[in-house]
């Protein structure tokens, strides 16, 4: 394999990389926000829950904990968790290839 074929499957891995890592970034924010209690009247807080929100559209609400902070918890979480995992992997099969 040529040196700058493998240079270019390693700055794809790197973006991939890159995107799951903010994919995450953003949804564990929105956790701690949540927690927290942030103003939900301030525009880079409903900018993050927005975000998350579209991000997470498919585990959120997912689980019935009876309180809510464990629903977002499990909710959200489990979304980002998936992101690292799948975009880890995939970056790690772009290397190889």
């Amino acid at each position: 394999m040529s040196p700058r074929h493998r240079s270019g499957s390693n700055q794809a891995a790197t973006v991939v990389i890159v995107v799951a890592d903010i994919m995450a970034f953003i949804l564990g924010l929105w956790i701690l926000m949540y927690l927290l209690d942030a103003n939900r009247a301030n525009d880079l807080v409903n900018f993050v829950q927005d975000a998350a929100r579209w991000l997470a559209g498919w585990s959120h609400d997912l689980f019935t904990f009876d309180e809510a902070w464990a629903r977002v918890v499990a909710g959200y979480g489990l979304a980002a968790v998936v992101y690292l995992f799948v975009g880890h992997a995939l970056a790690n099969v772009v290397r190889r290839h």
